[in-house]
């Protein structure tokens, strides 16, 4: 009876990945025109759960430093930056040399793999919270889907911006969200083994990734707007999406 409620409740947050077809709907003239707003919504809600979510989760684990979750952190900005690098050696040998030749841009593989990973931690939280009482399983669930509104029309927006089509992003998205099948099966079959230190690695490895996300790829593109009042209005959607996602973690 667990384990079909941990997968059930996996299944209903993995759905809410669907949220993007919300724009499906919109002509892709239209939708070019949001993007600048989208994207600095996504590039706020990385910083913010980065810095709001994963880092002081990891942080929060007995028995581990602050030294090990910088360090860690570190890691996963290098070893992004490391992946981002091979995806444009790969493209350069494929024969697309200017960027503006990409069929897809780094970033979407980049938020697909760190999402893929996100979205295993929460089946390793949701599969927890479960085996420690289905109370607790259902409030954790709740809270997940609500970190996982902003987060999933984040990384849709990301793979917009990438160049996929509103379909092909909506896919993707979907099977990203699917790892969190295999974190929960994970932490219900292995929990007992599961040590600390694994978990927080995993939490601040993301968190880097998503620093490194937002600070390299999404920052940089919100300075290519030279309008004053659209400057702003990024600058204010940035800060509104560091705001959610710290009313989110800190009051849902």
């Amino acid at each position: 009876m667990t384990l079909g409620l941990i997968l059930l409740s996996v299944l209903i947050v993995s759905l809410v990945s669907l949220v993007g077809i919300l724009t499906i709907s919109m002509s892709g003239r239209k939708l070019k025109n949001i993007i600048f707003i989208l994207i600095s919504f996504a590039a706020g809600t990385m910083l913010g759960g980065a810095f709001f979510d994963l880092l002081p989760e990891a942080a929060e684990i007995e028995g581990i430093l602050i030294a090990d979750i910088f360090l860690y952190t570190l890691i996963g900005v290098i070893v992004f930056f490391l992946i981002e690098s091979f995806i444009h050696l790969y493209h350069c040998h494929v024969g697309y040399h200017k960027p503006h030749e990409y069929r897809h841009k780094p970033i979407a593989y980049l938020s697909l793999i760190a999402d893929g990973l996100h979205n295993f931690l929460d089946g390793i939280a949701i599969a927890i919270s479960f085996l420690v009482g289905i109370e607790v399983g259902v409030a954790v669930t709740i809270a997940v889907i609500l970190h996982e509104i902003p987060q999933e029309i984040n990384d849709f927006s990301i793979l917009i911006y990438g160049g996929f089509s509103n379909l092909k992003a909506l896919g993707f998205n979907f099977l990203s969200a699917l790892t969190a099948f295999i974190g929960a099966l994970f932490a219900y079959f292995f929990s007992a083994s599961m040590g600390g230190g694994l978990t927080a690695f995993l939490l601040a490895f993301s968190g880097g990734g998503f620093i490194y996300m937002s600070a390299a790829n999404l920052i940089p593109e919100m300075h290519r707007e030279a309008h004053f009042d659209k400057s702003v209005l990024q600058l204010i959607v940035l800060l509104l999406g560091i705001a959610i996602i710290f009313v989110i973690t800190n009051f849902a």
